[in-house]
């Protein structure tokens, strides 16, 4: 297959370049900056100014949506929450747009979401039918709401729409784990909050594996819960990675009052609780490689 990424020079989508190449694919990227180096083909495009090269959508079989800004960077200004929930469907709405006026033979888009949907929800265990946050409760809720609008609305006859809704990614390289590794190391590690908030992680080398699987198999429609079979509490995060790293955890809980008040809106992102199941990507044949947080944690620090 012929497979074109927006959002690929990412952790993740670096990652699922890799695997696709080693397992025979083709993969191109669409970028800003399509004059740059790079290992792969690159075209351009600019969602903001609604241009892209006219070569891109005919190279595709497949296209893997992973663009978007990452929320966890810079304080949730007006104008960056904008940009937040603009990164995400303005790429979306140039895609729907090209695709429609046909002349390619795209038949896959697997357009990323986010656990976020769901909202703050406890120790509710949440499965994709499970109700999302309600409109306006939840920052992120919202974001990702209309992202999967904007993915949904690019399905039509002979095109595929997946939705995989992706937990916390765990690698050494990026994302969340690293700030949390790095206060561990030092030996200022700590939960965060109450700590009893839930985390769904996923390794990534599994949530590539698996957005392989659902390329590959048309089974594979609509939305899965892209995360690992066994979510973990904060403070059973932190002890996990403080034994992992074999290091002593000696500080007490932050408290959310301070996460508030340093992190302003953003602190939901770290005080918010989703517990996520995975039975329905297990049950469709989806097998992890590291499906406890101990096995995940131990293949990048031990």
């Amino acid at each position: 297959m012929r497979i074109l990424i927006t959002g690929g020079t990412g952790m993740i989508g670096q990652r699922l370049a890799e695997l696709l190449i080693d397992g025979g694919h083709d993969v191109a990227l669409l970028t800003r900056d399509p004059a740059k180096s790079s290992h792969f083909r690159l075209f351009g495009w600019d969602p903001a100014a609604g241009t892209i090269d006219p070569a891109a959508l005919p190279y595709a079989d497949c296209i893997v949506n992973l663009a978007g800004s990452n929320v966890a960077e810079g304080k949730w200004t007006t104008a960056r929450k904008q940009e937040i929930l603009r990164s995400r469907l303005d790429g979306l709405e140039l895609l729907q747009r090209e695709l429609a006026k046909g002349g390619h033979h795209v038949h896959t888009l697997l357009s990323a979401s986010a656990i976020g949907i769901y909202g703050d929800r406890g120790d509710e265990l949440l499965h994709e039918n499970s109700p999302t946050a309600a409109p306006g409760d939840d920052f992120l809720a919202d974001v990702v709401l209309q992202w999967e609008a904007a993915a949904r609305a690019i399905e039509a006859p002979g095109l595929r729409v997946v939705l995989p809704r992706i937990g916390i990614v765990l690698s050494p390289e990026g994302g969340a784990l690293v700030p949390i590794a790095k206060t561990v190391r030092i030996g200022v590690g700590a939960p965060l909050g109450s700590g009893r908030q839930y985390m769904s992680w996923v390794h990534l080398d599994d949530l590539c594996r698996l957005l392989v699987q659902m390329l590959r198999d048309e089974l594979w429609q609509g939305v899965y819960n892209a995360v690992a079979p066994h979510p973990a509490t904060n403070q059973e995060f932190t002890e996990t990675l403080a034994q992992v790293m074999h290091k002593p955890l000696v500080l007490p809980k932050v408290p959310a009052f301070g996460l508030k008040l340093a992190m302003g809106e953003m602190s939901e992102i770290v005080l918010g609780s989703q517990r996520v199941s995975a039975d329905k990507v297990l049950s469709q044949g989806f097998q992890f490689e590291f499906a406890t947080l101990r096995a995940a944690l131990e293949s990048f620090y031990e």
